[in-house]
């Protein structure tokens, strides 16, 4: 049976969902307030990377010894606003919790393969379907390190991706040079993952995925979604600031924002933003050939349409508190040492820099179910640091729950309902 569904947020998640749900033949409408795919969006400034070893958690055992150092770190990859310290103790617990074990960081990277497994290949179709093969490459990803023994020291890392299905080369430091002239040549190790893929114009091709949802039926809604009108456990339409669009059900996809409405929806889901920062630096100054992810660093490297875009970091903080631009900062110095030609002199105010909300919950998985106030809501947010290239997968899940279709096996892993366990 079709339904009228209206899908709140036009990111990936929500963009790649209402293109399953018009393939199934539902009516849909798309609330968003803003340019899908503007500067707002966190699709819009995501590192571009579609990559199948993106499964390891960000918290892995051990990580409680060095929580305090990373935070004392001014430099570091994750800050914490002190103000906020309070708030974030209870996320910031069950985030520790999370990755205790080997057992616990296994299984978290066998659910999260489940969607990135085939993402570049998922995205690769999505892209053709709406006209914009131009915005997916398929080349491949590097991780590269200083040396061997920096590689070898990630061991449990590489072991899951291994696991997991993940093919990768080993590359010596010619070969790393060789398919990637402008990196340093203090990196002398890499490891190439061929299945990978990358976007050059994330935020464009978002918003050409919404512009293909419309074209095939879609409604696209100008409007911020502020509640829900229930009755009798079934849902009758969705509230927003400019009236009430009356539906059979509701997709819940709107990033960060997506915690307030859950709360509507019966559920408290402990999300927070991950602020991440990028720099864009344009090609006349650098160039790179191929998106690579030093190990030293950690921050996504990925040639794009605007320049060399340098993406990550993690800072926790409100989503009110104003941007950083010493995290940006931070990571055009770590692009000064993967790159020799951004030591010669160059007006810096050409680089773009950018802060956006990842939508993170403290055990790395998404939120994709049922909600509590009624199984017309369906959850589809929390992605964190893979939103972007889990997209297609979560899109498809969310169509077969609500077109009533048998679903991923582990449906139960992203139910909100685990939250309602002090520690999984």
């Amino acid at each position: 049976m079709t339904s009228h569904v209206v899908v709140i947020g036009a990111g990936i998640v929500g963009a790649a969902t209402a293109i399953e749900l018009l393939r199934d033949g539902h009516s849909v409408s798309i609330i968003e307030p803003e340019q899908p795919g503007g500067r707002q969006a966190s699709s819009y400034g995501n590192s571009g990377w579609l990559s199948p070893a993106s499964i390891i958690p960000m918290s892995m055992p051990g990580l409680w010894k060095k929580v305090p150092g990373l935070i004392a770190d001014p430099n570091g990859p994750l800050i914490i606003r002190w103000r906020n310290i309070l708030r974030l103790a209870p996320w910031l617990l069950r985030f520790v919790s999370a990755g205790a074990t080997v057992a616990k960081v296994e299984r978290t990277a066998r659910i999260l393969s489940s969607l990135l497994h085939d993402a570049p290949a998922r995205h690769e179709a999505l892209a053709k379907e709406a006209g914009r093969s131009d915005l997916i490459v398929r080349k491949g990803l590097i991780y590269t390190y200083p040396d061997r023994a920096m590689f070898e020291s990630e061991a449990l890392a590489w072991r899951l991706r291994r696991d997991n299905g993940v093919v990768y080369r080993e590359l010596s430091s010619d070969e790393l040079h060789r398919l990637e002239p402008a990196l340093s040549k203090a990196y002398s190790f890499g490891v190439l993952v061929e299945q990978g893929g990358h976007c050059i114009d994330p935020g464009g091709y978002v918003g050409s995925l919404v512009d293909h949802a419309v074209a095939l039926g879609a409604k696209r809604v100008r409007g911020k979604a502020i509640g829900f009108d229930i009755s009798a456990g079934r849902l009758k339409g969705v509230k927003t600031d400019a009236g009430s669009i009356a539906c059979d059900r509701a997709v819940i996809a709107a990033g960060i924002h997506s915690k307030t409405l859950a709360a509507e929806a019966g559920d408290k889901v402990p999300l927070e933003s991950e602020r991440g920062y990028h720099v864009v630096i344009p090609h006349d100054v650098v160039t790179g050939a191929m998106p690579i992810m030093p190990g030293d660093g950690k921050m996504g490297n990925n040639p794009t349409l605007a320049g060399l875009r340098i993406a990550g970091q993690v800072e926790l903080a409100s989503t009110a508190t104003s941007p950083d631009k010493s995290r940006a900062d931070i990571l055009l110095g770590h692009a000064k040492r993967a790159y020799p030609a951004l030591t010669k002199a160059f007006d810096e105010k050409r680089i773009d820099w950018w802060m956006g909300h990842r939508p993170s919950t403290p055990d790395g998985l998404p939120v994709i179910g049922p909600s509590s106030a009624t199984s017309d809501i369906i959850y589809a947010f929390g992605h964190g640091h893979v939103g972007l290239a889990t997209g297609p997968a979560s899109g498809r899940i969310v169509a077969d729950l609500i077109s009533g279709r048998p679903t991923s096996q582990h449906i139960a892993a992203f139910a909100a309902s685990r939250f309602k366990r002090i520690f999984a």
